[in-house]
């Protein structure tokens, strides 16, 4: 007679052996999935973001002479997603010269991150949102921040062609988008005939449809394991042989303000311009797929230039690039600048595709003048969840709130003027989806001290609008009202002297 303790270990062991099958062999053999690496480099900060299927556990730590960064991440297996992180690094990176990407120990993944100046990281996890699942997010900030005032003033005389090759640049990524959405037919059977097949390597990892185009490198032969120390003590570093990189130029020091500087700046009219989303939150998406945060960065970038060639006016823009600012540091921005406006710019999707027309927001406390306009602030809100906020960095986030909710009634009252002046010349331009300015709950717009509109320039869920939004020649006209009615804005409530101290 068997005894029970022996039926009932096999009775276990048979269901183990079905939730294995379950599992699938490459689930127990592998450990976490990696879905997709970005890298979104920009002046501020450079974000590192490593999405996959569960939850990641890594460890960081920084070395000097040479400046690294490495990162082991565990229940990993060297993988090829992951090393499509080495060709996404970009020359003008402020920060990554280089990386690199090894099996260090068993299950044990390490990257090597070559740097251009000292940084200091912020490490932290994002739970699966929107299209997102788990990501580890690293964020590169310089030692020292650069004052923003400073750079505005020490914008060079080319400043106005940079920023129109930036904005022909951001105009040829819109193209290429369109092109890729509807192309010809030519190119399209030839893009049909070339393309790989459904078992095709970079299609298992890919975040976007379209992969990118990328230079057709000759493969080389697979170079023999290096050991690099890292410091005395530390266990060796086993990665591939790369060829060596240049040793990055340190960073110049920063100049300190002159008196000149100091009354020019007391002098200035500063806009502050907020492109909406940027980054790892792509925005509103078209039907044809046309992005909120490329579009409404285009709309800036032409906006900022057409704003400095007012003498005394400089603007100051949240985002210069594709990469994410959180709500509350949109506001800090524009305060540490001691900003006279914030124009904040979106174009956002509404539940049906027949929602159409350009609206101007203002702050309210009391609760949204309609359905819409609260929707629409809900939405807006929420984008700190998409974009991936490092909640333990944000200092005394109790006394932050408190600080945005002291909106005053004559802010409130001076965005109600500012927006009318927009909304009059936009009107002119396009369909209004309302014709006065509405009022919600945007965080963005919480700055207590400075006039604060938020411009929603066409609903892109819209086919029509979407096509108007990817017209260039549309953007312009509605650049030249925005510009208008800003203007405008100052001839009939001329901005205060300030008193704008330099660091």
């Amino acid at each position: 007679m068997r005894r029970p303790g022996r039926r009932a270990a096999l009775r276990r062991l048979g269901r183990f052996g079905q939730l294995a099958l379950l599992l699938g062999a490459p689930r127990l053999a592998w450990g976490a999935a990696i879905v997709a690496v970005r890298l979104w480099p920009a002046r501020d900060y450079t974000r590192v973001s490593i999405e996959s299927d569960q939850p990641l556990v890594a460890t960081h730590l920084l070395t000097e002479a040479p400046h690294r960064l490495v990162v082991d991440i565990s229940g990993l297996e060297l993988n090829a997603a992951l090393r499509e992180l080495v060709g996404k690094v970009q020359p003008d990176d402020p920060y990554i010269a280089g990386v690199r990407v090894g099996q260090y120990q068993p299950r044990v993944v390490r990257l090597v991150f070559d740097l251009k100046q000292p940084v200091k990281p912020q490490q932290f996890a994002l739970e699966p949102v929107a299209a997102y699942k788990n990501r580890l997010v690293f964020d590169l900030y310089p030692l020292q921040d650069a004052d923003p005032l400073l750079a505005l003033l020490r914008e060079r005389e080319g400043a106005g062609l940079q920023s129109t090759q930036a904005a022909q640049a951001m105009q040829d990524a819109l193209g290429e988008l369109i092109a890729r959405v509807d192309p010809p037919a030519a190119v399209a059977a030839a893009a049909a005939s070339a393309a790989p097949p459904a078992s095709a390597t970079w299609a298992d990892s890919a975040f976007v449809a379209t992969p990118p185009t990328l230079p057709v490198q000759p493969v080389l032969p697979r170079p023999p394991p290096l050991s690099l120390p890292l410091a005395p003590g530390d266990a060796p570093l086993v990665m591939p042989a790369y060829p060596s990189l240049p040793t990055p130029l340190p960073m110049p020091p920063p100049v300190a303000p002159t008196p000149a500087e100091q009354r020019r700046v007391d002098r200035l009219v500063i806009v502050a311009l907020d492109p909406g989303h940027g980054g790892e939150d792509p925005g509103a998406i078209g039907p044809s797929g046309l992005r909120e945060k490329d579009v409404v960065l285009a709309v800036a970038l032409a906006l900022r230039d057409q704003l400095n060639a007012v003498p005394g006016l400089r603007v100051m823009m949240t985002r210069d690039a594709d990469f994410f600012v959180p709500l509350q540091d949109r506001v800090r921005k524009a305060q540490r600048v001691q900003a006279d406006l914030f124009v904040s710019l979106h174009a956002d999707a509404y539940l049906r595709p027949e929602a159409r027309g350009a609206s101007v927001f203002a702050l309210s406390t009391q609760g949204a003048t309609s359905s819409a306009a609260r929707w629409m602030a809900n939405k807006e809100n929420a984008a700190d969840a998409v974009g991936g906020v490092n909640v333990k960095a944000v200092r005394d986030p109790q006394l932050l709130h408190a600080m945005l909710d002291m909106s005053t009634t004559a802010q409130i009252k001076d965005s109600l003027r500012l927006g009318n002046e927009v909304l009059t010349r936009i009107g002119k331009v396009g369909r209004l989806h309302k014709g006065q300015v509405e009022q919600a709950g945007f965080a963005v717009l919480k700055a207590p001290d400075i006039p604060s509109i938020l411009v929603e320039t066409a609903f892109i869920s819209n086919p029509e609008e979407e096509a108007q939004l990817r017209d260039a020649a549309y953007r312009g006209q509605l650049v030249r009202a925005l510009a208008a009615g800003i203007q405008r804005y100052f001839e009939r409530h001329p901005p205060l002297a300030r008193q704008r101290p330099l660091s």
